[in-house]
């Protein structure tokens, strides 16, 4: 039953802390990563009035610029923290990316907001770090709960930037003109200073435990030459999606001269096939000595679970980003709101994180099987989506805006239910685990924000679930329950699924109440 003090508000338990001091680094890093989107209009009025320099064109490619290198720079630091552990990443990853974000917030040229704003995106790869942290303090019978209580409320820093950042740069600074300047630059200082802080409060693992990682940074080591073919062959889209940005933004001019010309576009497309033929080579000469040698039975994983991961996370936080990047202009033109009407009833689509990603993985935690609840939550987004096709005038608001909601919480439920799963792939190796799939997720932003700017809201709506049905399909068939995933020990995790104690027999660490808590995801 439960203890008098709720575990998840039980400071006196060092990985209730950890939790805690973990997810308030990834609000920070959301909140750096999205500060720009709610100030944009103001940077407008500020740096493009008369004889200005900036631009809305301007604007739109630094918003793409914004998700650029987050796809390299989750799986890249998910090799570093593998090695490293995730208490010096974090730090380290929020002390060096204070300095973009002071750049962007004094920058007085449009290439030094460009520069700043690609290097600010790398910050987005925070989110992976906390999920390595996590799973090394929670035993794998609670681990769904842990991860998306510390993704639910750390994922909020997107929200929280957009509703208080214009206020900050109003009524705290009192010029609303050129105090956006000002609030980013308290972003950078708040940043940089938790860097700090996080080293010293936090540790990567139990005092009874010893950090188990990779012996050096590198390509993932795979446990046979199949599952390297399918690692190499899903390493592609992540080259692909950057090749996608740069054609999009060659898509976009200022004054009648495109952003990047023709012929620099071939030259990113060269380079960006240069840098996966390296990936390959370099993930070749680590491997197959690797494979030669054998893999000791206790590092066997089968890729077949990672592949099955990134496909449910293209489909629901790939989806989750389009969707939210588009609902005001689709509420406003479906249904003649006012503008502020449209965002605000678009707005239920994201503020359900607040409890539905901690949701979905207590349901993972509490049910027999997390493939099931994995397949049943994409299920789901691929049913909601559909119905969302088929909103039109003639519908009540009500019933609009409750099948928005309800699609919501299916898309962020599995969002919770995929890393629910993901620490148990491989533990040693949950950060490139996590890195791929979290790239994955960005992967999916992308494209569908694509195909977005050429299609119809009900043409978009229909790809969404066709998208999460194909990933529904790819789990049934790939995905493979893990070994030990109700154990009530990280020991036990190790050992053949007979070995394991029954999920009935274990009593939850954290009450089950936890998800009425909140998070954000």
């Amino acid at each position: 039953m439960f203890s008098k003090t709720p575990e998840i508000i039980d400071f006196g338990q060092e990985r209730i802390r950890t939790l805690h001091f973990t997810w308030i680094a990834f609000f920070i890093t959301f909140y750096v990563w999205f500060n720009m989107a709610p100030l944009a209009t103001t940077m407008l009025r500020d740096l493009g009035g008369d004889g200005g320099w900036l631009t809305k064109d301007h604007i739109k490619v630094l918003a793409i610029c914004n998700v650029a290198l987050t796809i390299p720079a989750r799986v890249f630091i998910g090799a570093l923290l593998d090695r490293y552990g995730p208490r010096r990443v974090f730090s380290v990853l929020l002390v060096v990316m204070s300095v973009p974000t002071f750049a962007f917030a004094f920058g007085n040229s449009f290439v030094q907001l460009l520069i700043a704003r690609l290097l600010l995106s790398i910050i987005g790869a925070g989110f992976v770090i906390g999920i390595r942290m996590v799973a090394q303090w929670f035993p794998p019978k609670i681990i769904g709960r842990a991860e998306g209580f510390y993704a639910g409320w750390g994922n909020f820093g997107s929200a929280a930037a957009a509703m208080t950042l214009p206020w900050i740069a109003l009524h705290i600074l009192g010029d609303y003109e050129s105090g956006w300047r000002y609030a980013m630059a308290a972003n950078g200082v708040v940043t940089l200073v938790y860097g700090f802080i996080y080293y010293f409060v936090v540790r990567d693992v139990p005092s009874t435990e010893r950090f188990v990682g990779t012996g050096k940074t590198g390509p993932m080591l795979l446990s046979n030459r199949l599952d390297l073919v399918q690692y190499l062959l899903w390493s592609v889209p992540m080259m692909g999606a950057l090749g996608l940005l740069a054609w999009r933004v060659s898509r976009i001019t200022v004054g009648d001269d495109p952003i990047i010309s023709s012929s620099m576009l071939w030259v990113i497309w060269v380079i960006l096939a240069a840098v996966y033929m390296a990936h390959v080579a370099k993930t070749l000469q680590t491997n197959l000595p690797h494979l030669r040698k054998g893999v000791p039975r206790e590092e066997r994983f089968s890729f077949n679970n990672v592949a099955a991961l990134n496909a449910t996370y293209f489909a629901n936080f790939g989806a989750e980003l389009a969707v939210v990047s588009m609902l005001p202009a689709f509420f406003e033109g479906t249904f003649a709101l006012s503008p502020s009407m449209a965002g605000l009833v678009a707005s239920s689509f994201a503020f359900v994180n607040l409890f539905a990603r901690p949701l979905g993985g207590f349901i993972s935690d509490s049910l027999a099987n997390r493939k099931r609840v994995m397949v049943g939550y994409m299920m789901g987004i691929s049913a909601g989506f559909l119905g969302m096709a088929f909103i039109g005038a003639a519908w009540p608001l009500w019933l609009a805006v409750t099948l928005t909601i309800v699609t919501s919480m299916f898309v962020q439920g599995a969002e919770g239910a995929t890393f629910a799963i993901i620490p148990m792939v491989n533990r040693r190796m949950t950060g490139q685990v996590a890195g791929m799939a979290g790239a994955y997720g960005n992967v999916g932003a992308v494209v569908y924000l694509v195909i977005l700017s050429m299609v119809e809201a009900r043409t978009f709506f229909l790809i969404l679930a066709a998208g999460a049905a194909f990933s529904v399909i790819y789990c049934m068939i790939f995905l493979k329950e893990p070994k030990g995933a109700f154990a009530a020990e990280f020991a036990s995790a190790d050992a053949e699924p007979e070995d394991q104690p029954e999920p009935a027999d274990m009593e939850p660490a954290l009450p089950s109440a936890q998800p009425a808590v909140g998070g954000d995801a």
